[in-house]
């Protein structure tokens, strides 16, 4: 999903500014944890269902000491990482 289908979705469902939002821990919704945080990062995808988070090379370059090794691969592409409280 991109970021416009997850806004326009959204937008759809006509709530309130003030609505939770809750993520699912697993696909099967064995539990429910509220969003606490929305991040801007890289991702480099393993499988279709999972890969791997990097620092944007904006963020790398701000660390005290950036490290080459924690470059974002090859083939990584910009992402919105979700973050739930638990």
């Amino acid at each position: 999903m991109t970021l416009a289908e997850l806004r326009a979705q959204l937008d759809a469902l006509n709530l309130p500014d003030d609505t939770l939002v809750v993520l699912a821990k697993d696909a099967e919704g064995n539990g429910h944890s509220p969003l606490v945080e929305a991040e801007h990062a890289m991702y480099l995808a393993d499988t279709t269902w999972s890969g791997e988070r990097y620092m944007t090379e904006e963020q790398r370059l701000a660390e005290t000491e950036p490290d080459e090794y924690s470059e974002a691969p090859d083939g990584s592409v910009h992402a919105v990482f979700l973050w739930p409280t638990n």
